[in-house]
């Protein structure tokens, strides 16, 4: 039991790993895509992209990224790479979604004050409209760390030793899928109240220094 516990828990660096790559890459593109839709010809390049990520599953996208790669950069990406690649994309649609609706939810006077004021687009972005999309969008973003988390499991498919792989590899070398089922499950679980912790406090820090 404990040994099993030990080596289902050797993927939680691995788990954890495609998971703040993938949030990484999510929120720094989703960011760029959400600015972007507010264009003309970009925009429409732009909510492309989003549909066409958000109209396609997620093992389709990480296997053209792992199986794909070679023949189109000529470059074999490990799994990692790959892990974090697709799941850094497919996020970033879905970040793109959550701020769009963050954005929509401002006063539209707010966009016509800073250009009025001859506000640069960047810093009316920076300094005005992000902070408070950012709070607004908050439990929303925490939510699709949590899902990210998740899909992380699918990379068991190409093989990579995460959580759910490892406690597979036990599962058929015992033929016994229950506990090391359960064992996984477990460190899932704790993984998701410890992301909902940290949430509620960076939540109630937040609304603190906006009541400040």
């Amino acid at each position: 039991m404990i040994s099993n516990c030990y080596y289902i828990g050797k993927g939680l660096v691995f788990t954890l790993q495609l998971m703040f790559g993938g949030i990484a890459i999510g929120v720094i593109l989703g960011t760029l895509l959400s600015i972007l839709r507010y264009g003309r010809v970009l925009g429409m390049l732009a909510n492309g992209w989003v549909s066409l990520i958000r109209g396609t599953p997620l093992i389709l996208q990480l296997s053209i990224v792992y199986f794909m790669a070679p023949s189109i950069i000529g470059v074999r990406l490990d799994m990692l790479s790959a892990g974090v690649i697709s799941f850094g994309l497919n996020s970033s649609a879905y970040v793109a979604e959550i701020l769009r609706s963050g954005v929509e939810s401002l006063p539209k006077g707010q966009f016509e004050a800073a250009r009025t004021l001859g506000i640069p687009d960047f810093y009316m972005w920076k300094d005005i409209i992000l902070p408070q999309v950012i709070r607004n969008i908050w439990p929303a973003m925490v939510n699709e760390i949590i899902a990210l988390l998740k899909e992380t499991t699918l990379i068991s498919i190409i093989g990579g030793m995460d959580i759910m792989r490892r406690s597979q590899i036990i599962a058929a070398e015992q033929f016994e899928y229950f506990m090391p089922l359960c064992i996984a499950g477990a460190y899932y679980y704790c993984l998701v109240l410890f992301i909902e912790f940290i949430g509620r406090k960076v939540e109630r820090r937040m609304s603190h220094d906006k009541n400040s």
